[in-house]
């Protein structure tokens, strides 16, 4: 008979906290799952507003096979927990110009659209198809899949070639240079570095991946939105035997002799751990849970978000929609190392559908709005009811500019979170709300491990490790925890 396997505590309610979970209980551990708030879901968690619910973070899914496989791996199937909807068109770019691009995961409205814009747009489409989906498999299954903190051992799988092919030493803007000379297809693919909270001068040319994977693998939706496969996850966790914990905030991760002994809670309690897995944001608990110095790690910027109940859909709303502005590099720049409020804030929009399927045209519809900003520590002083209103009306000017009308008097409720909101709600560092960034040194063997050198038994998942951030790569992240601790356990 096998000896028993040690219990498992886990920080955090978020889905690579209970990816961790359901994949260590799988393998025959007890597992307790910590959260600080009153429901899980961390930064993909949900608000309610005038009796309708936003998600409050994630409002699209893309590879929805990882998700497939988290329910395969416990015998069940994704489609018995949530139905996932197509969206088409994907994305609708705006600039101040007047310009507008739409997106589309069929190639040929695709190629038509490019062709606005560039008349060799259609050829070129092609080859950046065949480029992205070789540096795509090259990611997901050579280079995602490893937790090597050791360069030469990670980048050791990858053949002369392949290595070559990553353009790794290139930018993800230069890449997207090498295929389209329009600057409105260069910018509106790579605004997709703003689903990272990065920026595509800095992002590795690796990450032209980001626009080819939605546009070649579909962009989807679950009926009740993001939440709602939160809430399938949650209830998988549970059903294989997950013991989850809300409004049970940790306050401190507990050390004896460089191994982890348990966590403190703001009650007071002790609660031994073995094993404990952090799904906090990772640089925020190596400050407030274990007492170390602030992390030296590039962070992806704060947001500011709108939540709005507005008397009716406004005509020629997309279902998602990107605001750019009329200087790209300027707003990126400003993003990563500038100080104050942008002059001219590029920001994401999205109208979801209605939660009642046969609801009328005119019955109230959601809007939600989120706009990128500096750090907090580039935000002092600023006064933030001035800011938000300011910034609702440069919002509300570019949407009537691009021919979507909605006045003040359309917003019949209005919830904001700002920077400061983000950080109190989640624990966020330095308001960094896509966590730390994705650079050419923070990533893959150079990206904050998911396992502590320090103290032993202490183990991470989450946007802060490996492999990065958004809902795919965090479920990711939880397997790849779960695995190294088997490997520690053994």
């Amino acid at each position: 008979m096998g000896r028993k396997l040690p219990e498992v505590t886990v920080i955090g309610a978020g889905l690579g906290g209970l990816s961790a979970a359901i994949h260590l209980r799988l393998a025959g551990h007890r597992v307790s799952v910590l959260e600080a708030n009153a429901a899980t879901g961390g930064r993909a968690g949900c608000l309610s507003l005038n009796g309708h619910r936003f998600d409050a973070g994630p409002t699209l899914l893309n590879y929805p096979w990882v998700f497939d496989q988290l329910f395969q791996a416990a015998g069940r199937r994704l489609a018995d927990y949530v139905e996932l909807t197509r969206i088409e068109p994907t994305i609708t770019y705006f600039w101040p110009d007047g310009q507008h691009l739409t997106l589309f995961s069929e190639r040929e409205p695709l190629r038509a659209e490019l062709a606005r814009f560039e008349p060799s747009a259609g050829p070129n489409l092609d080859r950046f198809f065949a480029d992205a989906k070789e540096k795509f498999r090259i990611a997901f299954e050579k280079l995602i899949p490893q937790d090597h903190q050791n360069p030469l051992r990670y980048f050791s799988v990858l053949t002369a070639r392949e290595l070559l092919k990553t353009g790794l030493w290139r930018s993800m803007y230069s890449e997207l240079g090498r295929f389209f000379s329009s600057r409105y297809i260069r910018e509106a693919f790579g605004s997709y570095a703003m689903y990272l909270g990065g920026s595509p001068f800095r992002l590795p040319g690796l990450f032209s991946i980001l626009p080819y994977g939605e546009l070649a693998h579909g962009l989807w939706l679950p009926r009740g939105g993001i939440y709602a496969l939160v809430e399938a996850v949650e209830r998988l966790a549970r059903e294989v035997g997950v013991q989850i914990y809300t409004c049970r905030r940790v306050t401190r991760i507990l050390v004896s002799g460089e191994r982890v002994r348990g966590v403190r809670l703001e009650s007071g309690e002790v609660s031994p751990a073995e094993l404990l897995v952090c799904n906090a944001d990772l640089p925020a608990a190596l400050v407030d849970l274990l007492g170390e110095n602030p992390p030296r790690l590039t962070m992806s910027p704060a947001v500011l978000t709108y939540y709005w109940v507005v008397r009716e859909r406004p005509a020629g709303l997309p279902h998602h929609t990107i605001f750019l502005p009329g200087d790209f590099r300027a707003a990126f720049r400003h993003l990563q190392s500038g100080s104050g409020l942008p002059a001219e804030p590029a920001f994401y929009l999205a109208a979801p559908p209605s939660d009642q399927p046969q609801a009328a045209i005119s019955a109230p519809a959601r809007i939600f709005v989120l706009v990128p900003l500096p750090l907090l520590s580039r935000l002092r002083g600023v006064a933030w009811a001035e800011a938000t209103a300011r910034i609702r009306e440069h919002v509300l000017k570019r949407m009537a500019e691009a021919g979507v009308a909605l006045g003040g008097s359309s917003i019949l409720a209005e919830q904001v979170w700002t920077p400061l909101d983000w950080t109190r709600r989640l624990t966020l560092f330095d308001g960094s709300a896509f966590g730390v960034a994705h650079t050419l040194g923070q990533m893959g063997p150079f990206r904050p491990p998911n396992h502590s050198r320090r103290i032993r038994g202490l183990f991470f998942a989450g946007a802060g490790t490996n492999p990065g951030t958004g809902l795919p790569m965090v479920v990711l992240s939880g397997i790849f925890t779960a695995r190294r601790i088997a490997r520690h356990v053994r």
